[in-house]
């Protein structure tokens, strides 16, 4: 067989008949969770395989509840504070600690605190004790041979005292699954070794370990193969014998040199090669010594996908865990959702609780953009056969974060600056379970979210042609009631981000123009995109005349990354992100860079808070840092004031 031939998928399996085809082809070979038995004390977080019985009471004697002494309650019979009682000690008392064994003829127990002592020997009581007072029986917690702790029973550490008082010493446990983990690609490096053009860092292993130990496995990660089929061959096998599970990371598409399912099937048997989800579909299930072998494609967002839903329950399953319920919450769509109609499709997704609503926005969709999982709130599933959901449809989020921090994000859509970015972790540092969860969709769609009550606030800098101001006549335009306010947040230098050394000795906009010059820009409704077109029209010069001008990034970083990696000549963007990715800036403008709020949300206390957060010296500091900001205004709050002569912007102060 020629291995440098291209693999071709058997077949594209529909997502839950190949959960349902891998799950019987796995009770077919009688693949099943293990037991064993380990020290009580070591039990944390592992399943109970057995239920588990109570092999001694506890207490197994009669124990002194309190300090004091232990007495006959005959002897005590009709003390009071008119007639007390004396009594003797090692007739009628002996003194004893809380815990200590109380024996016949002594039944009741008085605390230090009810008695007199009139000497060494002779104790006064002003009250009777009835017998068993103060005393724990045999039996008071756990009595012998009774059921403590059921089967398939997560140990917490309030079970493992319970047993240990029950004297468990050991018991029976599901093994914890062996789950190994190849990273396969000539192209994969460590994080530690030195990169360079066409290598990649190896980060989805060390996802998948963390994956493995969530789901209550031992993960064994194996050095980066390199994809030479014979060496992968060894390395696989030799991770299937030493693994419960073993799962092989990239080559699972149909490359040339995409090996694994020629590997697995040289070996064992492939069940499945390829499901109709997406992203995610080159996913390989099979057998190799009676083992589970799958194997996963190398984009990290379909990695994250096949390893959560068909790794992540095998794992759970070998190890006797129940599997988790899903967390969903149901929110409303502010944007539409297309989908392929041949594929099961999970989308990533932003949620907020805006007023009354949750509001879902669909993040980046690429396989390989695994921040989009960092910031998603949620995963979105559409079904295979359907196109997608419009706006405003009710839609089943499965939620990756708790709901009550969904409820504590404040929700931003606008304009990008990293400013968001450092109020985001001030928030959540300074009061913890809050947060902000922001959508990069530029200054109108910030407008647009605004108008949907989709957002509780929308960053923007829209620069007015006539006035040459910031954000006050566009607000006043789109809104004329009034009902928004603005925040005062940063003044920022915009300016052309060029190559370190500025080597098209470019001096300005009308630069642009030159052949041989590439310019990368910001999508429509971009504050950014038109400050730019305001500046070309003054200028006199056609959009069509720059080169790439038609291409659009979502935000300053992502135009400054493409500067610096030298796929660009030059983009209009922020110091802030020239400084960050080392490229020069040449400043063009200082611009106003705002939040625009509901007057309605005037009074949220998450909002109140906020507002004060910011006008912090060392928040003000943070940013200053970055260079290229000026904080003078930041917190001041104006609101439209109407009269019959004139519509004004007037300062506004919360109430006390």
């Amino acid at each position: 067989m020629d291995h440098k031939s291209r693999n071709i998928y058997l077949k594209s399996v529909e997502f839950n008949a190949a959960l349902k085809l891998y799950r019987e082809a796995m009770e077919q070979r009688n693949i099943r969770e293990r037991v064993e038995v380990i020290d009580t004390k070591s039990a944390m977080n592992r399943i109970t395989a057995t239920p588990v019985f109570a092999r001694d009471s506890s207490p197994n004697y009669s124990a002194a509840a309190m300090d004091g002494v232990a007495a006959i309650s005959e002897k005590t019979r009709g003390a009071s504070e008119t007639r007390p009682v004396v009594l003797e000690k090692n007739r009628d008392f002996v003194y004893i600690n809380t815990g200590g064994v109380v024996k016949a003829p002594y039944d009741t127990v008085i605390m230090i605190e009810d008695l007199v002592e009139m000497d060494e020997d002779h104790i006064e009581i002003r009250s009777s004790a009835p017998a068993w007072q103060h005393i724990r029986e045999i039996g008071e917690d756990v009595v012998m041979g009774e059921l403590i702790l059921p089967s398939n029973h997560r140990l917490r550490p309030m079970d493992i005292g319970a047993l240990l008082a029950g004297k468990v010493e050991n018991m029976e446990v599901y093994q914890q699954p062996r789950v190994g983990i190849l990273p396969t690609g000539s192209e994969i490096i460590d994080v530690a070794d030195s990169g360079e053009a066409g290598k990649i860092i190896d980060s989805n292993s060390y996802m998948f370990e963390g994956m493995v130990r969530e789901s209550g496995g031992i993960p064994k990660k194996y050095p980066v193969t390199m994809d030479d089929y014979a060496l992968l061959k060894e390395k696989i096998l030799q991770g299937t014998r030493e693994n419960d599970l073993f799962v092989i990371n990239a080559g699972s598409s149909s490359g040339s040199k995409d090996f694994t399912a020629d590997v697995i099937k040289e070996l064992g048997e492939v069940i499945i090669h390829g499901v109709a989800i997406k992203p995610g579909k080159p996913i390989i299930l099979g057998f190799i010594e009676n083992k589970p072998v799958i194997g996963i494609p190398g984009y990290p967002v379909s990695a994250y996908i096949d390893f959560k839903y068909f790794v992540q329950p095998l794992i759970e399953k070998l190890g006797g865990r129940k599997p988790k319920p899903q967390r969903t919450m149901e929110a409303v769509l502010a944007r539409r959702v297309v989908s392929s109609l041949k594929h099961e499709e999970f989308i990533r997704m932003k949620v907020g609780k805006v007023g009354s609503k949750y509001m879902a926005t669909a993040l980046s969709r690429g396989a390989g953009v695994s921040t989009s999982l960092v910031k998603a709130e949620g995963i979105l599933q559409v079904p295979k056969g359907l196109e997608g959901y419009e706006k405003g449809a009710l839609v089943n989020i499965q939620l990756i974060k708790k709901p009550e921090e969904i409820e504590n994000t404040l929700v931003s859509a606008g304009s990008h600056d990293v400013v968001m970015d450092l109020l985001s972790d001030w928030l959540q540092t300074s009061r913890p379970g809050s947060g902000l969860s922001s959508a990069h969709v530029g200054s109108f769609g910030g407008i647009l979210a605004l108008k949907n009550q989709e957002c509780h606030m929308a960053p923007m800098h829209i620069l007015d042609e006539a006035k040459g101001t910031y954000n006050k006549e566009m607000i006043q335009s789109h809104f004329p009631r009034g009902d928004m306010a603005i925040v005062k947040l940063v003044k920022r230098s915009q300016g052309l981000m060029v190559q370190k050394g500025n080597p098209k000795e470019i001096t300005g906009l009308e630069d642009l123009t030159r052949e041989g010059l590439q310019f990368v820009n910001r999508q429509r409704g971009a504050g950014t995109r038109i400050l730019l077109d305001f500046y070309l029209k003054k200028l006199g010069i056609s959009p069509s005349v720059i080169s790439g001008y038609d291409r659009a990034l979502t935000t300053h970083t992502a135009v400054a990354a493409a500067v610096s990696n030298n796929t660009a000549d030059a983009g209009l963007g922020v110091y802030s992100a020239a400084n960050a990715l080392g490229v020069d800036f040449i400043p063009v403008e200082w611009e106003d860079y705002d939040l625009v709020i509901p007057r309605k949300h005037l009074e949220d206390p998450r909002i109140l808070e906020m507002l004060e957060l910011i006008k912090q010296e060392d928040f003000k500091k943070k940013i200053e840092d970055l260079g290229g900001y000026q904080t003078d205004e930041i917190g001041q709050v104006y609101i439209i004031e109407k009269t019959e002569e004139e519509t004004t912007w007037q300062k506004w102060y919360p109430s006390m």
